[in-house]
C-alpha cells in the first residue's frame, strides 16, 4: 500500500512539472486532460490543432476498454505492446525531452506507476497541397512541389527514390525552437567525408531558433556572410532533387519551408533548370546557352553600354549607331542608377501586390512610368532600352539568389565604369572574376569545371547531354559509385 502512494504521488509530481513546462494554465491551446483508465491515473499532454483528433479517440477508446489486470505486472509493456494499436509509438524518460516534443505536435500519456512517458506521434499540421512552385515553372513535366511540413517532403522524395541506401537522417536545431532538420542522401553514393562534415557542423550551430528556416541555416554553414554569390542551390521540385541525390549531393530539409538545399552547388548550377531535361537534348542546350546569354548580358550589358557612351571612339564603324542620340536632363550614369533603383521598387512592389492587381502594376510601370520619363527628359530612350534588356537576363537566371547578385555586380560594374572608364570597367571586370576563382562551395571550387580545368565536365555544363550519355556522376562530388 505504502508503495503505491509513492508512486502515486511520483506520478502527481511528474504531472505537475509537464503542466508548468509546457504552461498549460496559461496557453489556451495546451491542453491537459486528467483521466482515469484501468484504476490508473493517466494524462494526456498535447497541442490543440497538432493532433489528429480520430486517432486520439480511438486511443481514448481502446484505454477506456482496459480493466486494471490487463496492465499488470508491467503497464509500459502491456500498452505500448499490446493496447495500443497504433504505429507511431515511442517513450521517453527525460521529462523535459517528452515536453519539448509535445510542442513539435507528438501527444504525451502520463501513467501512474511508470517511470517513462509514452509518446503518441499522432501530429498533424496545417499545410497547403504540393502545387508547382512558382519560380521552377515547366511546360511539361510533374506539377508537384515542396511544402512547408518535412514529412511530406521527405515522402515525396523517397516517392522518387526507391533507393535502400536512401537515408534520412533527423536532428533539431535550436535551443528555443527546436527546428526539425533532416539530412538527407544516398549512402551508397555520396562522399562519407561530406555527410560527415555536414554532420558536424549542423551539430555545432548554436543559435536560440531559426526564424527564416533555411536561410538562417545557410549563414551559418556556408560562411563568407558578405558574399552575394550562392554557395547553396535551392529547389521546390522534388524531381529536381532527386536527380541532385542521384549525383551524389547532400540535401537539408527544413521544417517550415518549402525549399530544399541541395550542397554544394558550382556556379553552373545556378544557371541549369528542369526545362533543359524535360525537351530533347538538343532543345535543352540551345535553351541552355539562351540562359547563359542571359547571364551575360544582365551582368555586362548596361557597363559595356555606358562604356561605349563615354568613349565611342572603342566601337567599329558598324557600331557606330550604339550610344544615346539624347542623353536627357541628368548624366547618364545618375541614369542607370535611378532606373536601377527603380526596377527594384517595382519587383518590391510586385511582390506585395495581390495577383488581381499585378497586371495593372505591371502596365502602370511600363507605360505610364516609363514612357513619361522618356517624354519629359528624364531618361534617355536607350537607357530603357538597355536596363530591360538585362532587367530580362536578371529575371531569366533560374536561380534567384544568382540574379540578385548579378545584379549588385552590374552595379558595381556602372560604379567603377563611370568613375575610372576603360581602366575601372576592366578592373571590375578582373576582380569580379578572380572573386568567383577564390570562392569555393563546401571546399569545391566555385567555377569547376572551368577553373580549374576539366573538359568532360565542362562539356556537360556547356551543352546538355543526352542522358544515356551521361554514364559518370560529377567528379568533384567524389562520389563513392561513380557509374551511373
Amino acid at each position: 500500500m505504502e508503495e503505491k502512494q509513492l508512486l502515486f504521488e511520483q506520478y502527481e509530481k511528474n504531472v505537475a512539472y509537464m503542466r508548468d513546462r509546457l504552461g498549460v494554465e496559461e496557453s489556451f491551446d495546451m491542453i491537459h486532460l486528467d483521466l482515469v483508465y484501468a484504476g490508473r491515473g493517466m494524462s494526456l499532454f498535447l497541442v490543440d490543432g497538432f493532433v489528429k483528433d480520430d486517432i486520439l479517440h480511438f486511443l481514448m477508446k481502446q484505454l477506456s476498454e482496459l480493466s486494471p489486470d490487463q496492465l499488470d505486472p508491467n503497464p509500459l509493456k502491456e500498452l505500448l505492446q499490446t493496447h495500443l494499436p497504433y504505429i507511431e509509438l515511442d517513450k521517453e524518460k527525460d521529462l523535459n525531452k517528452a515536453a519539448d516534443t509535445v510542442l513539435a505536435g507528438p501527444t504525451a500519456l502520463l501513467i501512474e506507476g511508470c517511470d517513462e512517458v509514452i509518446m503518441i506521434d499522432a501530429r498533424t499540421y496545417p499545410v497547403r497541397g504540393p502545387q508547382e512552385p512558382d519560380l521552377e515553372r515547366v511546360v511539361r513535366g510533374a506539377r508537384d512541389g515542396f511544402v512547408e511540413t518535412i514529412v511530406f517532403n521527405t515522402a515525396l522524395t523517397r516517392r522518387r527514390i526507391r533507393d535502400r541506401s536512401l537515408r534520412m537522417e533527423y536532428s533539431q536545431i535550436g535551443r528555443r525552437s527546436k527546428t526539425d532538420i533532416c539530412l538527407c542522401y544516398l549512402k551508397d553514393i555520396a562522399d562519407p567525408e561530406r555527410v560527415s562534415h555536414l554532420q558536424r557542423v549542423l551539430s555545432e550551430i548554436d543559435t536560440d531558433a531559426l526564424p527564416m528556416a533555411e536561410k538562417t541555416i545557410e549563414e551559418f554553414i556556408s560562411g563568407r556572410h558578405w558574399n552575394p554569390y550562392p554557395v547553396i542551390r535551392y529547389t521546390e521540385r522534388p524531381d529536381t532533387a532527386a536527380a541532385h541525390l542521384y549525383e551524389g549531393h547532400i540535401l537539408i530539409i527544413i521544417d517550415g519551408s518549402p525549399s530544399v538545399m541541395i550542397t554544394p552547388a558550382t556556379f553552373w548550377h545556378h544557371l541549369q533548370h528542369a526545362e533543359e531535361y524535360r525537351q530533347k537534348p538538343l532543345v535543352g542546350a540551345y535553351l541552355r546557352w539562351v540562359r547563359f546569354i542571359a547571364f551575360i548580358a544582365s551582368v555586362f550589358i548596361l557597363p559595356l553600354y555606358f562604356l561605349f557612351s563615354m568613349y565611342p571612339d572603342l566601337l567599329p564603324e558598324a557600331l557606330s549607331f550604339i550610344g544615346p542620340t539624347d542623353e536627357g536632363v541628368i548624366p547618364l550614369l545618375i541614369q542607370f542608377l535611378i532606373a536601377e533603383i527603380g526596377i527594384d521598387m517595382l519587383r518590391m512592389a510586385a511582390i506585395h501586390t495581390p495577383n488581381s492587381l499585378g497586371t495593372a502594376l505591371g502596365l502602370v510601370a511600363a507605360i505610364l512610368i516609363g514612357q513619361v520619363a522618356v517624354d519629359v527628359g528624364l531618361f534617355s530612350s536607350e537607357v530603357v532600352l538597355y536596363l530591360a534588356l538585362a532587367a530580362v537576363g536578371t529575371f531569366a537566371t533560374p536561380s534567384y539568389e544568382m540574379g540578385l547578385a548579378d545584379r549588385i555586380s552590374r552595379l558595381v560594374l556602372l560604379l567603377v565604369t563611370g568613375l575610372f572608364g576603360v581602366k575601372g570597367f576592366v578592373l571590375g571586370c578582373t576582380l569580379w572574376l578572380l572573386y568567383l576563382v577564390r570562392m569555393q562551395t563546401f571546399k569545391t571550387p566555385y567555377l569547376w569545371p572551368l577553373l580549374p580545368f576539366s573538359w568532360k565536365p565542362l562539356r556537360d555544363v556547356l551543352i546538355r547531354s543526352p542522358i544515356p550519355l551521361k554514364n559518370r556522376r560529377p567528379a568533384f562530388l567524389h562520389p563513392k559509385d561513380p557509374d551511373r
